[in-house]
C-alpha cells in the first residue's frame, strides 16, 4: 500500500512499522514532515512501548480511518510474572513483587484460555481515554485514580506460546479497543502473582501484516529520493 511517488502519497494508505518509544502521533507527525503533507491520520493507536503495524492515512484516505480501526488485530508479546506496575507495562516502575515459582505452564494456559470471549474491559489509568476532557494518563501521573467506564471487547484468541518463568510469551487475536496491557495484568491477578507487559508487537490488522509495512528508515529513503526527481519524473 506504499505509493510510488510523492503525489500519490497525498491520498494514500501507508503501512508503517512503529518503533518502540514513539507515540502514534509521533509516527503521523513524521510522515507529515517527510512528505510535506497537510492531512494525515492513523487508524488504531499503539502504545509508546509497543512496536509494529500502524496504518497511516493521508489526504482523502483519512476518511477511511474508522473502517481500518474497526478491523481485527493480532499481537505477540512477552509478560513477566511476579511484578506489578501502575501502567501494566515497562513505562512505570515496579510497585509490587510476589512469588511466582509455583506457577505451572498448564495453569497459565488454562487461565489464558478462560479469558477468551466477549467481555467488559476497564481501560487502564495510563491510557489516552478521556475523562473530564483530559487523557487518563494525566490523572495517573499525578497519582489520581478516577472511575472508568468498561468497554465491551472480544478476545478471540489468547495463546500461550512459551513459559520460561518469570517470562511468558503469548499471541492475542482481538477486537478493536482491547488493551493487551490489561489482559496481562488481569492474567497476573488470576494467577495470584501479578504480571506486567514487557514487550508487545502488533503483527496484523485485518488482512494487513507487519511484513508488508515500511520502517521509517525506508520511508525516509523514499522521501529523500523524491526530492531529487525531476518534475516530469515524480
Amino acid at each position: 500500500m506504499i505509493p510510488a511517488n510523492e503525489n500519490s502519497m497525498r491520498d494514500a494508505v501507508i503501512l508503517v512499522d512503529k518503533p518502540r518509544g514513539w507515540t502514534s502521533f509521533d509516527a503521523v507527525r513524521t510522515v507529515r514532515r517527510m512528505f510535506n503533507l497537510d492531512k494525515v491520520g492513523h487508524a488504531g493507536t499503539l502504545d509508546p512501548q509497543a512496536t509494529g503495524l500502524l496504518i497511516v492515512c493521508t489526504g482523502r484516505k483519512t476518511r477511511e480511518v474508522d473502517s481500518f480501526a474497526g478491523l481485527e488485530k493480532e499481537y505477540v508479546g512477552t509478560l513477566e510474572l511476579g511484578v506489578e506496575t501502575p501502567s501494566y507495562d515497562s513505562e512505570t516502575d515496579v510497585i509490587a513483587r510476589k512469588a511466582f515459582s509455583h506457577i505451572s505452564k498448564v495453569e497459565v494456559e488454562r487461565l489464558a484460555r478462560a479469558m477468551e470471549g466477549t467481555q467488559a474491559q476497564e481501560p487502564p489509568m495510563y491510557s489516552a481515554v478521556k475523562y473530564g476532557g483530559k487523557p487518563l494518563y494525566k490523572y495517573a501521573r499525578k497519582g489520581r485514580t478516577v472511575e472508568r467506564q468498561a468497554r465491551t471487547v472480544e478476545v478471540k484468541r489468547f495463546e500461550i506460546v512459551s513459559v520460561e518463568l518469570p517470562l511468558v510469551d503469548f499471541r492475542v487475536v482481538c477486537s478493536k479497543g482491547t488493551y493487551i496491557r490489561s489482559l496481562a495484568h488481569d492474567l497476573g491477578q488470576k494467577l495470584g502473582c501479578g504480571a506486567t507487559l514487557r514487550s508487545l508487537r502488533r503483527t496484523r490488522i485485518g488482512s494487513m501484516t507487519v511484513e508488508q509495512a515500511q520502517s521509517f528508515e525506508q520511508l525516509s529513503k523514499i522521501a529523500h529520493s523524491e526530492l531529487h526527481l525531476k518534475p516530469n519524473e515524480s
